[in-house]
C-alpha cells in the first residue's frame, strides 16, 4: 500500500498541496474527492454522519477514522473516543489536528472494548468483500461493552446497474453486486486497487441475525443511503 490517502491529507493540512483526489470503480468513472471535505466540520456533514455522532455514547471508537473529523466532534462534546486508521498519513494528520487517543491498526486487530462504535462514510466498505461479513460483525460484536451500539452506514448501489430503461443488468452468476475494486490517485500516483463493499439494508441485516446481532434501520440518506444501528 503506497498510502496515497494519506499523503493526500498530509499535503491538505500542510498547505501544501490543494489538489483533489482521484476515484473509480470497475463499473464508474471517475469521481474526484475534494481533500477540504474530508476536514469538514460537524454543520458540513450529510445528516446520516450527523445522526450518528448525536447517538454516539460512552466510549466511542472511530473505525476508519481518516482525517478525524468525526472524532474531533465527539471528543470537543466531552466523550472518551479512539480512533483507529491503516493509513500512516491519515494517523498523523489526525494527531496533529488534536486527537488525544488514535491507532496505526486494522479493525481485526483491535481489542479494547466500547460503548459506542462508528463505521461511517460507507462503513460495510472495510468488510471488501460479501464472504467477509460475519468474521468482521463477530468481531466487532466482540468489541461490545453491555448494552453497547455499533452505528453504521452504506448504500445500495444497484441503481448503477440500471439502464436508462430503468432495468438492471445485474449478472446473477457474479459475485454480490456491491463488491467493488476501488481505485483512488492524486497528483499523478495511483494507489494499489482495494476491494470495498456496499451492502444493501436486507443482507446486512440478515448478516447481523445469523451473527446473534440486532439490526434496524436509523434513516436513509438522500441518495440510496443508510444508517443502521446494530445491538446485542
Amino acid at each position: 500500500m503506497k498510502d496515497i490517502f494519506g499523503k493526500a491529507l498530509l499535503d491538505y493540512h500542510n498547505d501544501t498541496c490543494k489538489e483533489d483526489i482521484v476515484t473509480w470503480t470497475h463499473i464508474s468513472n471517475e469521481d474526484t474527492l475534494p481533500l477540504e471535505y474530508l476536514f469538514r466540520g460537524f454543520e458540513d456533514m450529510p445528516k446520516i454522519e450527523q445522526k450518528a455522532l448525536k447517538m454516539a455514547k460512552g466510549r466511542t471508537l472511530d473505525v476508519g477514522c481518516g482525517a478525524g473529523s468525526h472524532s474531533l466532534w465527539l471528543q470537543d462534546k466531552g466523550l472518551y473516543v479512539k480512533g483507529i486508521d491503516t493509513s500512516k498519513g491519515a494517523v498523523e494528520v489526525s494527531k496533529k489536528r488534536g486527537i488525544k487517543n488514535i491507532s496505526l491498526k486494522p479493525l481485526l486487530e483491535e481489542t479494547e472494548q466500547f460503548d459506542t462504535i462508528l463505521l461511517l462514510m460507507n462503513g460495510t466498505g472495510i468488510f471488501q468483500e460479501l464472504s467477509q461479513v460475519t468474521t468482521y460483525l463477530h468481531h466487532l460484536k466482540s468489541l461490545l461493552l453491555p448494552k453497547g451500539q455499533i452505528l453504521i452506514d452504506s448504500s445500495d448501489i444497484k441503481y448503477m446497474y440500471e439502464d436508462e430503461d430503468g432495468g438492471t443488468w445485474l449478472d446473477l452468476n457474479q459475485n454480490y453486486y456491491g463488491e467493488l475494486d476501488y481505485f483512488i490517485s492524486y497528483k499523478g500516483e495511483t494507489e494499489i486497487p482495494m476491494k470495498w463493499l456496499y451492502l444493501d439494508f436486507q443482507t446486512l441485516k440478515r448478516a447481523c441475525l445469523a451473527t446473534g446481532l440486532q439490526c434496524e434501520k436509523v434513516m436513509d440518506g438522500n441518495h440510496f443511503d443508510y444508517l443502521a444501528k446494530i445491538t446485542t
